[in-house]
């Protein structure tokens, strides 16, 4: 039997955490860094949720569900290998953000670590991303397109779900109020996936690195649709100053957190 570090699922698993913005660890990293967070326990944290997300997106991306054949440029992971290794992949990603949020590292007080492993959970599952998801598969088979409110909800959960969780990390970790971080948090998941359907439509492929045009081709409503091109760049400009604001107890330790949300609007992939 070949060794554990030779099985193709591992060699899925660091292919699929590769690359990418790492936005959601890099939100809980500077979040920590306002409360001047020690240790390794930030690190922690947000390797566990770039996990989560890396195995979303596996799963997102297999025939049964978006049928996409690139990521961040490169096959995605089912095409690479093939679609149970693919399902077995984000498997093992998923459990392996609870593995690290358990971990004493994360922190060492168990009842910081079980909010934060709950609040990851219900960020992640039927409340939260695949609440999302499954209202986003329903939607392409409704009599009607979704209109603003719904898709705002569906992105609310699907997309906005672990970037709040990212975000409220840090105070969390610290055991500081996180409704300032929440709020922002809010603004800058809306901000982020208007900017996704912005680069739908304006992006080239090769930079954005997956396939660009699928929502307009699939006659899915988005807030491009919905808005107009220039409208929604107006609503996503508008957001990040709502999450800029919301940083305002923070004062200057707060500058990268809104440099963040800038470049989630400026982004061209």
């Amino acid at each position: 039997m070949a060794g554990y570090a030779d099985l193709p699922v591992v060699h899925g698993m660091r292919y699929a955490v590769a690359g990418g913005k790492g936005l959601r660890g890099f939100l809980v990293m500077e979040s920590a860094a306002l409360f001047d967070v020690p240790g390794h326990g930030p690190a922690f944290a947000g390797a566990a949720v770039e996990a989560l997300h890396a195995y979303s997106l596996v799963h997102d991306d297999l025939p049964c569900m978006d049928d996409d054949d690139l990521r961040r440029g490169q096959p995605t992971v089912h095409k690479k290998w093939d679609d149970g290794t693919a399902v077995l992949v984000g498997d093992g990603l998923q459990t392996l953000a609870f593995d690290l949020l358990a971990d004493p590292t994360t922190h060492g007080d168990a009842a910081v670590r079980i909010a934060l492993i709950a609040g990851l959970a219900k960020s992640s599952g039927a409340e939260g991303m695949v609440l999302g998801q499954a209202q986003d598969i329903a939607a392409e088979t409704a009599s009607t397109p979704l209109n603003l409110d719904e898709i705002s909800d569906l992105q609310h959960n699907k997309t906005g779900a672990l970037i709040r969780w990212s975000a409220q990390a840090g105070a969390v970790l610290a055991g500081e109020d996180p409704a300032p971080l929440r709020r922002y948090a809010v603004a800058l998941g809306l901000a982020f996936q208007i900017a996704d359907d912005i680069l739908d439509v304006e992006g080239d492929a090769a930079e954005v690195g997956k396939a660009t045009q699928k929502d307009a081709e699939a006659g899915k409503a988005t807030f491009v649709s919905l808005l107009g091109l220039d409208q929604a760049k107006a609503r996503a400009r508008a957001l990040v100053d709502e999450a800029s604001d919301a940083l305002a107890p923070y004062g200057h330790r707060a500058e990268t957190l809104k440099a963040a949300a800038q470049f989630v609007v400026d982004r061209k992939k």
